[in-house]
């Protein structure tokens, strides 16, 4: 009881904090807090429970596209479900909100027993997949309550997360309270039979399925194949300002000859125009996309808009992808993986296996320093073998470790979680 005390009062706090930021300008609080305005009542009106459904819980966008494979295969395959997605963060919600194979989308209401409750009963749903990390002790709890089948996807744990604190006993419950865990790894298997949590699996990670089916897909922007021309291509995905001051020093000493798409994480408008200050003379995509052509000279393009990253990947003969300077860490590197195209980043990576084993594999390289940087791009734009191998290696570990896909629907089919008409 104690520990839901705490528990409910940090939940509180956090609403304070929203409102708080809300209240001095922050735009993603005031979304956070605007798409929350009478959810439950939408969610109401929505008439939910005419029909079974599925609910898929993602934190944000990148969860949402590791979660997406198990998504369309729920929708292909019991097609006569409807499915109810959430989002946590405004993020995920904003780009995904007309997502065409969901049903609904919603978000998340702030995670209160009596939020949960009413949540249930107006949803009912019949299934409920909550992506790699979200742990929310009133739905999980509610959820367990109610016997309705509920799956962690794609789950990955470390020695460093509450479960396997002294003091993480009602984390550890909720834990007990899932259906079914699918792990990314072993180690994350290990971590949990050590606390006697044996409902595991590992599955492997769908992220891998997803950006197969991306470079499956041929994605033409013809503005981008214009500005690239015949030039070797450098694409800088989800960065950040550190990213982006290391690659402006970078930048400052090259001649030239290979063009530079960068496709930040935050795109407003303050932080586009920083980048146009770090990179005089760069073009924005939508002054491409207006008819403002850029001048011969123009060899850095920015992306001021969101959807496109996996798409710029195909161009790029060797990438770089942002947040290693930052305490969360990396982006998806398998995006520009799946494409058969070298990686480049940071060093915070920690959280990230599949950096570490890329890495390993020779498919992936980590940068410190400006220095650094330039001794690898050089290595890799300018010796074709180097860069082609290392492509090679980075393809083929996608191709190698797709499958957690079809294991987790197999699943779904053998306990008969859902039925087909």
């Amino acid at each position: 009881m104690i520990a839901t005390g705490i528990y409910n009062g940090v939940i509180q706090l956090y609403k304070a904090a929203v409102l708080l930021a809300a209240g001095t300008g922050n735009e993603k609080a005031r979304r956070w807090l605007a798409g929350r305005k009478g959810l439950l009542d939408h969610l109401r009106a929505a008439n939910l429970g005419n029909a079974p459904v599925v609910w898929i819980h993602a934190a944000s966008l990148g969860e949402f596209e590791q979660g997406r494979p198990v998504l369309e295969a729920i929708r292909q395959q019991y097609p006569h479900y409807k499915i109810l997605l959430t989002f946590f963060s405004p993020s995920g919600y904003e780009v995904r909100k007309g997502y065409k194979n969901a049903d609904y989308v919603y978000y998340l209401p702030l995670d209160t027993r009596r939020n949960a409750q009413e949540f249930l009963n107006i949803v009912r749903p019949q299934l409920a997949i909550f992506i790699k990390y979200e742990f929310w002790y009133h739905f999980l709890t509610a959820l367990h309550a109610r016997q309705i089948p509920t799956l962690l996807i794609s789950g990955i744990f470390r020695k460093s997360q509450p479960f396997f604190k002294p003091w993480g006993g009602m984390f550890r419950q909720l834990l007990q309270q899932l259906t079914h865990i699918f792990v990314q790894n072993q180690v994350s298997r290990q971590y949990l039979e050590e606390i006697n949590i044996r409902q595991v699996t590992m599955a492997g990670d769908t992220r891998f399925d997803r950006v197969w089916a991306l470079q499956q897909e041929i994605v033409d922007i013809p503005l981008v194949t214009t500005f690239c021309g015949h030039q070797q291509v450098l694409v800088a995905g989800s960065t950040w300002e550190a990213d982006e001051k290391l690659l402006a020093a970078w930048w400052q000493q090259q001649q030239r000859n290979c063009r530079l798409i960068i496709a930040p994480h935050e795109i407003h408008e303050a932080h586009i125009q920083t980048i146009m200050t770090l990179f005089p003379g760069a073009v924005r995509y939508t002054e491409l996309a207006a008819g403002i052509l850029p001048a011969a000279d123009k060899a850095v393009l920015i992306v001021d808009n969101v959807g496109m990253l996996s798409a710029l990947y195909r161009y790029a003969t060797v990438t770089y992808v942002g947040g290693g300077f930052d305490r969360e860490g990396i982006h998806n590197i398998l995006e520009p993986a799946t494409y058969s195209k070298p990686v480049v980043f940071g060093p915070i990576f920690d959280k990230f296996p599949e950096a570490q084993e890329l890495l390993d594999l020779g498919g992936a390289f980590t940068v410190h320093t400006e220095a650094e940087l330039e001794q690898q791009l050089q290595r890799l734009l300018h010796e074709a073998d180097v860069c082609r191998e290392a492509g090679d290696i980075a393809g083929k570990y996608v191709m190698d470790n797709k499958g957690a896909t079809s294991k987790i629907l197999a699943f779904i089919q053998e306990k008969r979680f859902l039925t087909r008409e």
